[in-house]
């Protein structure tokens, strides 16, 4: 696990940017073409929008998807999809081809997940890159804490769960960790000084279900790179 701390969060986009970049690029070498998976809310969208002009990589070689979502329809403002579209998928990366998680509906049900899944292992593995996040609470991807299948989620195949929890507010669509490890480049995203806080926390001893990020921490499978700035 290295951890790289930046100045700003403008220098921590570009870093992190250029990082992601070289994992494509790599990638699409290697085997023809990328795919990239991303995290929503508010962190990551100065990060997509660097990333996005990026013209070093081709674009029309990439898969892009999502680390979890919330389960809503793409016109949501709460929808993670909506942002990758407006932030990342613009300029040279508007070409990429874009996999939601949503598959329809206004539930996770069964059937719902299911779809997802068909899209998901359909997706050349290991993925390039894996951008994850982390709450306050210490949930990352939607791994929360008092999730009700928050034990599918660390431990099962998936490769996608639904998941509802206390802090979760609408029920979510989530990879798996091992589907989330699955990867050349692993990576996770904070910013602010609550979020390192948190980070130092999660570091230490304490049960994975209080702070779900630690079983991406503890894990020696896949080295983790954290992106820190203030």
């Amino acid at each position: 696990m290295t951890r790289r701390s930046f100045g700003t969060k403008e220098d921590l986009a570009l870093g992190l940017a250029e990082a992601v970049a070289g994992h494509l690029n790599d990638g699409i070498e290697a085997r023809g073409q990328a795919v990239l998976a991303v995290s929503g809310g508010s962190t990551p969208a100065r990060f997509f929008q660097v990333l996005g002009r990026n013209r070093t990589v081709d674009w029309s070689r990439v898969i892009v998807t999502l680390v979890d979502e919330r389960w809503v329809s793409e016109t949501s403002s709460r929808s993670n999809a909506g942002l990758v579209n407006e932030k990342l998928l613009q300029g040279p990366a508007a070409v990429a081809r874009f996999v939601p998680l949503w598959s329809g509906g206004d539930e996770p049900t069964d059937a719902a997940i299911a779809r997802t899944n068909i899209a998901i292992n359909a997706l050349p593995t290991p993925f390039d890159a894996v951008i994850l996040g982390m709450g306050n609470d210490g949930h990352t991807a939607s791994f929360f804490p008092g999730g009700d299948s928050l034990t599918a989620a660390l431990t099962g195949e998936g490769p996608a769960i639904a998941i509802r929890a206390p802090g979760a507010g609408e029920p979510r669509v989530t990879l798996v960790l091992r589907r989330l490890l699955d990867t050349s480049g692993l990576y996770l995203h904070i910013e602010g000084e609550e979020k390192l806080a948190t980070l130092e926390v999660a570091s230490g001893d304490g049960p994975i279900e209080d702070m779900p990020i630690r079983a991406v921490l503890r894990q020696t499978q896949t080295p983790m790179n954290i992106f820190w700035s203030p």
